[in-house]
């Protein structure tokens, strides 16, 4: 790669065929060729490394800001490559200001010229943050602002979007820095952008979570102790405060997302951080533990770090069940609609079962949290909770049994339904407030007597229609009961005709078999024996003498 010194005083041309093009000005998209190579040659997915080949005077620049970001990641877990990070960005700023001194050139268009002076001052900004040189890092941000918000306003509507999105990347630096100068609206801001991201991935969404970060840890300072179920507990583990200051805003975030995907990756972020926030205390825990079997201490009452971990834990079950109870209205939702593409699949009951499932799985945990075992009053919340959800789980289970015309099983699933609805409404009397965050039941029974009805008119109806899908004529239905339209049109199905041949009896064939068994009475009397008359006799015989 050509050095610093060979490349300084030296424009590379766009086009060897547009020399002659001197009255228009020669023009350079600075950011529209930054964007183009980031997204074609890595940082995509955050490979700043496979970014570092370009050799123009611009990705001179380009080349020491990617390396610079790579080095930002690395110097989470190797502290030490941060000054090597502060070297190369200031090494791109000093790129950026030659470049825009290469364009002052009579030579280069305004347009090109304005972006080179706001390429200049983002990178010049980006050291003054890193620096934590607070204001004049909010000047430069300020400047480049302006600049890409002049012509984001005189070009194109495609150019705009390219423009406006850089604003966007920018202005989380600006009202973090505005928040280090004094300005306490800046974290509202910070939370208000973050949730306009919708939670999603990308550069900005993680500059926004690194920013938000940044500022919960210098608040997290102050932070000491955090109460829940009537006992206050210290709070020393700085992950832990940090989670626990942001958790109303991340709430709050979830509370005002604009449609079911974003609060889904909400839902995920928040969870994230609470399960990295537990695994904080439970390292801990293995710590304490080691600690009481070296002074034999005994372990009778729960410690504060381990109702801390029970708190916690209670958060991320809770999230759980919140997060499936909204994927479960959701699928309600879709549910209710007519299906427009038969082959495409659709939602069904087992898909919801599957998520109320979880969530009774997830209110079982709770009640077996340590350091409330005895609070009988949680205990009781937990139980109705389930109770709840048991309903839901089971209404769904019966529209299972409904969808494959069990309607015996459904019906009997459904009683089960207003069951557990009417337990619900009769323990939530002496329990102040346990349904507020909970699905209305009330919606439930009525929605189930509906259902009811529904069943008993189609249990009715299904015997007829399995017959009139064989096509059974009118005269073989007499006893049973539907509305067959085609018995009033022109060609109604009352007979069968023609008829189907039936067999009838041939002409019968008689057989004297009995002569067989017959036994016959003796006739020797009756017959005369051979040669006892002799020739008289014979002659006798004859002429019918001695007869």
């Amino acid at each position: 790669m050509a050095s610093d010194k060979q490349n300084e005083g030296k424009i590379v041309p766009m086009d060897e065929n547009k020399e002659n093009a001197a009255e228009d000005g020669i023009g350079l998209e600075i950011l529209q060729i930054i964007k183009d190579s980031q997204q074609q040659h890595g940082l995509r997915h955050g490979d700043y490394q496979r970014y570092r080949y370009l050799l123009l005077v611009l990705m001179e620049a380009e080349r020491a800001w990617s390396y610079a970001m790579q080095l930002k990641q690395e110097a989470n877990t190797e502290p030490r490559k941060r000054f090597h990070l502060l070297s190369r960005l200031r090494k791109a700023a000093k790129h950026g200001e030659r470049l825009e001194k290469l364009c002052e050139s009579p030579r280069v268009d305004a347009k090109t010229k304005l972006e080179a002076q706001a390429y200049t001052s983002y990178l010049s900004g980006m050291v003054r943050f890193e620096l934590q040189e607070w204001k004049a890092a909010t000047e430069a941000f300020n400047k480049c602002k302006t600049i890409y918000e002049k012509l984001a306003s005189a070009f194109t509507e495609e150019l705009a979007v390219l423009y406006h999105q850089r604003v966007e990347e920018i202005s989380p630096n600006i009202r973090y820095c505005a928040y280090n100068i004094g300005d306490q609206n800046a974290m509202n801001e910070l939370m208000q952008m973050r949730l306009s991201a919708g939670g999603g991935g990308g550069m900005m969404a993680e500059k926004l979570e690194a920013l938000i970060t940044q500022t919960r840890a210098k608040q997290a300072a102050t932070m000491s102790e955090v109460e829940w179920r009537g006992r206050t507990v210290p709070v020393k583990i700085d992950k832990a405060r940090i989670f626990l200051l942001g958790l109303g805003d991340n709430e709050a975030a979830i509370a005002q997302a604009a449609n079911e995907e974003t609060k889904e990756r909400l839902y995920e972020t928040l969870l994230a951080e609470c399960r990295d926030t537990i695994q904080a205390v439970r390292e801990e825990l293995k710590t304490e533990a080691k600690q009481r079997e070296r002074s034999d201490e005994a372990s009778g009452k729960v410690s504060n770090l381990q109702f801390l971990h029970s708190y916690l834990t209670y958060i991320k079950l809770w999230t759980v069940v919140k997060r499936n109870e909204s994927m479960a209205h959701m699928l309600q939702a879709k549910l209710k609609e007519p299906q427009t593409d038969e082959n495409k699949r659709g939602p069904r009951p087992q898909d919801l079962i599957r998520l109320y499932d979880i969530i009774l799985q997830s209110l079982a945990e709770l009640s077996t949290l340590q350091g409330l075992e005895e609070d009988h009053t949680f205990q009781k919340e937990v139980a109705l909770k389930m109770l709840v959800y048991k309903a839901y789980r089971c209404f769904f289970i019966a529209q299972s049994y409904v969808l494959v015309k069990k309607w015996s099983e459904a019906l009997v699933l459904y009683e089960r339904v207003l069951k557990y609805a009417k337990e619900v409404q009769s323990k939530a009397k002496s329990l102040n407030n346990s349904l507020k965050d909970l699905p209305d039941v009330q919606e439930l029974i009525t929605e189930v007597n509906a259902e009811k009805y529904s069943l008993q008119a189609a249990a009715i109806l299904a015997p007829s229609q399995q017959k009139v899908k064989d096509n059974t004529p009118l005269c073989e239905r007499l006893d049973t009961f539907h509305l067959d339209p085609t018995l009033v049109g022109k060609q109604p199905n009352l007979v069968q005709f023609p008829p189907d041949f039936q067999p009838i009896p041939c002409k019968p064939l008689f057989f004297d078999l009995a002569l067989n068994h017959v036994a016959f009475p003796p006739l020797d009397d009756k017959v005369e024996q051979k040669g006892k008359g002799g020739l008289t006799g014979y002659i006798k015989g004859i002429f019918g003498f001695g007869s």
